[in-house]
């Protein structure tokens, strides 16, 4: 994998993190930063050569899950926040890692509920700075499934490098 290649997933690993913080605290996840996250695909498709053909199956699955995500949020099974987030992480993810994504966005989307559904009576002005962290997560103010999403799209961009860089060893 490029040096470039790998310094563009890095920063979308940071944009992951800094949506998934954004979202314990805020409970929104910034359209711009979405943006940015789903854009640093077509730089990377760039930097890696990806063909056509490749990048363009990437997009119609960002666009399916998309659209399944705007009837959700249609629903109000979902935030608005997280159907472009998913739609972002599908983007990066393309169809060979569509299903892991899916499982680890669904196993992490249940530990995050649980944890909300947990630490709804925790006090957020607590003097442990442990309790006000979990009261972060406190299913009052909705769930933060952002955090699931991260979890999922740090897996599909963070392992393919992460492999490619013990296979250079």
């Amino acid at each position: 994998m490029p040096l470039v290649s790998l310094a563009l997933r890095a920063v979308a690993l940071a944009v992951l993190f800094s949506l998934a913080v954004i979202d314990v605290r805020a409970r929104r996840l910034p359209t711009r930063s979405v943006l940015a996250f789903g854009l640093l695909f077509f730089a990377d498709a760039l930097a890696v050569h990806r063909s056509a053909s490749d990048v363009l199956s990437h997009v119609a699955l960002a666009c399916v899950v998309f659209a399944v995500c705007a009837v959700l949020f249609a629903l109000g099974w979902m935030g608005g926040g997280d159907a472009k987030l998913a739609a972002a992480v599908f983007l990066w993810a393309g169809p060979p890692l569509s299903w892991p994504a899916l499982v680890l966005i669904s196993v992490s989307g249940t530990v995050v509920a649980l944890l909300s559904l947990a630490t709804q009576r925790l006090d957020p002005r607590h003097r442990a700075r442990a309790v006000r962290a979990l009261a972060m997560f406190s299913g009052t103010r909705g769930v933060p499934y952002g955090v699931a999403l991260a979890a999922g799209g740090t897996a599909v961009i963070g392992l393919p490098a992460w492999f490619s860089l013990l296979a250079v060893r």
